[in-house]
Order: C-alpha cells, then sequence, then structure tokens
C-alpha cells in the first residue's frame, strides 16, 4: 500500500472524501483547497452502491463504513476519479468506536478489489498512519472549526426558514449564495477570526429571516444519532427530505457539539480512567475556552431574531445529561446523544427520530436504550428508534416514522384546541 506523497499533493493527486454533510464539507473543502490539496466530494448515491461495499466488507460491520467504502469504490468503478491519480481520505476515530477500524476496512477493500496502489490517508488529530503529504497544522484546524460554526449556522438556519418560505427555493438559494460568498472570503483568508467572523455570523442570520415565511403551526421533529447516520443523506436515506415532505420542521443539533464532545472526553478520561493530564489541562484552558467563544458569536447572531431557535451551549448539554447518563459513558455519541434529546424536548421538537447502524452497541445504550427513562421523565417525548443497515428497507423506516408522525399530529391538534 503505498502512502500520499509531497510529490503527490504537488501533482495535485484527486483526495476523495465522503460527504457527511452538504452544507459543512462544502464549506471546510475550500479551506484544504487553499491550502494545495485537490479534494472531490462524492455525490454519487446510487443505491447500487450498498451492494458495492457488500463485496468487499462484512455485512456485520458498521453500516457507515459500508456505505464511505462501497461510495468510494463505486466511483472508482463509473470513473469519477482517476484511480492511478487519487487518494481516498477516511476518518479514523482511534477510541473504542468500530470507527476506529475503517482505515483497515478501506485498505483490505482495496487490495480485495485489485487498487491495492491507491493511498489512504487517515483522518485523525492523534498522528495514527500519518503520509507525508498530507499534514494538519493548527491554523488548518481553526480554519476548520470555523468552516463547522459556519455550516451549523447555515444548517439550523435554513432547516428554521424551508418549511415555512412563501417562495419556495428562497431558502436552498440563500445556502447556496453564502456558500459561494465564504469560499471567496476564504481565498482571500478572511472570515475566520475576530469582527469578519462576527459579522458573517450576524448578516447570515439578518439574510435568513428576511426571507418571507408564513409560519404556520406544523409538527416539529428532531433529529438524533450517530454521526454519520444523523447528517448524512446517503446513510439515512435523506430522512430531512422525507420529513418535510410530511409537513414538518426538522431540527438538527449542531455539529460542533460532537466536536466539544470529543475534546471533552480528555477531561473526562483523566477524571475518571487516570488518563493525561496534559490533555486533559490543554482541552480545559486552551481549546474549548476558545471554542466556546465562537460558540457564544453564533447563538448571539442567532437571537438577533426571535423567529429562530438557537442551540444549546455545551455547557447545557453537560447539565441535561445529568441524573440520566454518566458523562463516562463515551463510546460513540456516549451521553451526548441523551443530552440532545433532552435539548430537543425542551425546545419543543418532543417529536425525536433516533437514528443509528444495526449493531452499534453504544448507541443502542445512549439512544435506544434510554428512551424509557426519557419518557418517565419527559411523558410528551415521542421517539422511535430507526436502525440502518444493508436489510432495512426504506420503506419500512419510513412506515415506522408515519407511525410516530400520526402520534405527533395528535398531540399537536390537542394542543392547538
Amino acid at each position: 500500500m503505498s502512502e500520499f506523497t509531497k510529490e503527490m499533493k504537488e501533482q495535485k493527486w484527486t483526495i476523495v472524501v465522503p460527504n457527511m454533510s452538504e452544507i459543512h464539507f462544502d464549506i471546510m473543502k475550500r479551506i484544504f483547497v487553499n491550502h494545495g490539496y485537490n479534494v472531490l466530494l462524492l455525490e454519487n448515491n446510487d443505491a447500487t452502491l450498498i451492494d458495492e461495499g457488500l463485496k468487499y466488507v462484512h455485512n456485520d460491520m458498521c453500516y457507515p463504513a459500508l456505505l464511505v467504502i462501497g461510495q468510494m469504490l463505486d466511483a472508482i468503478r463509473r470513473g469519477l476519479v482517476d484511480k492511478d491519480h487519487c487518494a481516498l481520505a477516511i476518518s479514523q476515530t482511534g477510541g473504542g468506536c468500530r470507527a476506529s477500524n475503517y482505515y483497515f476496512l478501506l485498505k483490505k477493500a482495496l487490495e480485495k478489489a485489485g487498487l491495492g496502489n491507491i493511498p489512504v490517508i487517515s483522518l485523525n488529530l492523534q498522528g495514527m498512519n500519518s503520509n507525508p503529504g498530507f499534514k494538519i497544522n493548527l491554523f488548518m484546524l481553526i480554519q476548520a472549526f470555523t468552516g463547522l460554526i459556519y455550516g451549523d449556522m447555515l444548517m439550523m438556519l435554513s432547516n428554521q426558514t424551508r418549511p415555512y418560505e412563501v417562495n419556495k427555493g428562497d431558502t436552498d438559494r440563500l445556502v447556496a449564495t453564502w456558500t459561494e460568498r465564504l469560499g471567496e472570503a476564504f481565498n482571500k483568508n478572511r472570515g475566520y477570526f475576530g469582527k469578519h467572523l462576527k459579522r458573517n455570523l450576524n448578516q447570515i442570520s439578518d439574510d435568513f429571516a428576511s426571507i418571507k415565511c408564513e409560519r404556520k403551526s406544523k409538527v416539529k421533529v428532531g433529529v438524533v444519532g450517530e454521526i454519520y447516520m444523523k447528517y448524512s443523506k446517503l446513510g439515512n436515506n435523506d430522512l430531512k427530505s422525507f420529513l418535510e415532505s410530511q409537513d414538518c420542521e426538522v431540527m438538527l443539533p449542531p455539529m460542533m457539539g460532537f466536536v466539544f464532545y470529543c475534546f471533552s472526553n480528555s477531561i473526562t478520561d483523566q477524571d475518571l480512567y487516570g488518563g493525561r493530564l496534559k490533555w486533559k489541562l490543554l482541552m480545559k484552558y486552551v481549546a474549548i475556552p476558545y471554542m466556546e467563544k465562537f460558540e457564544r458569536w453564533m447563538n448571539e447572531a442567532i437571537a438577533r431574531h426571535e423567529e429562530f431557535r438557537r442551540p444549546a451551549t455545551f455547557k447545557e448539554l453537560e447539565g441535561y445529561a445529568e441524573g440520566i447518563i454518566s458523562q463516562g459513558c463515551k463510546m460513540g455519541e456516549g451521553w451526548l446523544l441523551t443530552a440532545e434529546m433532552v435539548e430537543l424536548i425542551n425546545k419543543g421538537y418532543s417529536n425525536i427520530v433516533c437514528t443509528q447502524p444495526f449493531g452499534c452497541l453504544p448507541n443502542h445504550i445512549a439512544g435506544k436504550g434510554m428512551i424509557r427513562p426519557l419518557k418517565e421523565r419527559y411523558p410528551e417525548s415521542n421517539i422511535v428508534p430507526i436502525d440502518y443497515d444493508p436489510s432495512a428497507t426504506k420503506v419500512n423506516q419510513e412506515n415506522r416514522i408515519k407511525l410516530m408522525l400520526s402520534i405527533a399530529r395528535e398531540n399537536l391538534e390537542k394542543e392547538n384546541q
């Protein structure tokens, strides 16, 4: 298996990246392009790529791994990328989650497919399986987190505007406009910090508030779960669009909450399990306070207009979990998943779809396993867990969601009366 070398970067070899969230990844892709990388976000979402993944990944493995590996191999088979001048990038968490094995599963699949010469890049912050031609420095990390803030802002405001817009398409056009504007600003190394960032966030909020809307009473649905299944329309069969087609407003928690959660795990490790003190101090006194400043700016921008609901801060999420689930439960999405359900219920999104890969033990515990204690504490909660795997049919999944929605509509009608 070859490495991604500095020469490959200079020759502009294509780095193929699975697209977990269109808004977020389209923005963050431009950051890597500005640092000299040629990045291709995969858009091939044909159902046949599941069969492609099953050729090389055991069906008992994590469903997101099967999907993204199948998507990459499908793109190569279709000629969407030059197999002799590309590298494949995949995440590697390094924890107890099966996602730690995605890198090795992809390498094994490539070798089995006769494509063992294609370099594989591990996307992680722990220095695992490094490649000389691909380096993530501190400045890129800061820029990527800023891109995440913008992505969360656009995602949350578009989800709260699209169901009510009078002129259909206004919301999506505004998202596209801001994505281009941010890309142009990034090309000039602007918009990442200070007044430029705050001004952009405020302007985004003002622009969405200016869209002509007719705000009627609608069923409000929150979506939680394993991070890929929650955001990827490939993973969850475009769940957001389906819910909007059922006349619902959809709320997705911001992706930066997961970043906070991952960083805070270093503190939990040291407090409960004897982890390294230096990482606890770095996260507690440097990284997290820095991120909280960005979080505060985004929430202040959203709060400029009363029709928008701001997300919970990470400290608020920690409080939501207390008395229900321990912060020591941190495999997969762990306690964060439960806390996000509590946040949604408190904000009026008591109808919740919990998306999870079949057999994902951490999410079955922190998601499905928490439904009963949440129901006891919040009787109004209406939660349906949906498993996703190669054998699960879209029709069956949507029928279960429709049953949840029928209860939600009954509850809404009672509230309106």
